[in-house]
């Protein structure tokens, strides 16, 4: 059984927060969460936001146990850019691109579990 987490718009861009996510993949959730706590970079807030969001649909739909979960899948979508420019010499104009990204998170349980 796996639970997912997704923020969408997040207003940075996709590349900086696959950085992020890429030291989260694969790690249990409490370990997880000790890293981003760590991390300094931007991304990481909303990341840890969306973690936690992701072990909070995994506790309350899905009756999981929040010790014995950790991160399955980790990915950031590119998302919408807003267009703006900005003025340059001799009148001319150049764009500047503001990029956007949708993250997921998906959390599951450790399957080989002994009892």
């Amino acid at each position: 059984m796996k639970a997912r987490a997704q923020a969408k718009y997040v207003r940075q861009s996709p590349y900086k927060v696959r950085r992020v996510l890429d030291l989260v993949r694969g790690l249990p959730v409490n370990e997880a969460a000790d890293v981003l706590r760590l991390t300094r970079r931007a991304a990481a807030e909303p990341v840890a936001k969306l973690l936690a969001s992701a072990v909070a649909n995994a506790e309350h739909n899905h009756a999981m146990d929040a010790d014995d979960l950790y991160v399955v899948e980790a990915y950031a979508d590119e998302g919408p850019t807003l267009k703006r420019w900005r003025p340059r010499a001799r009148g001319r104009a150049t764009r500047i691109n503001k990029r956007t990204c949708h993250i997921t998170i998906v959390v599951a349980e450790k399957s080989g579990k002994v009892s």
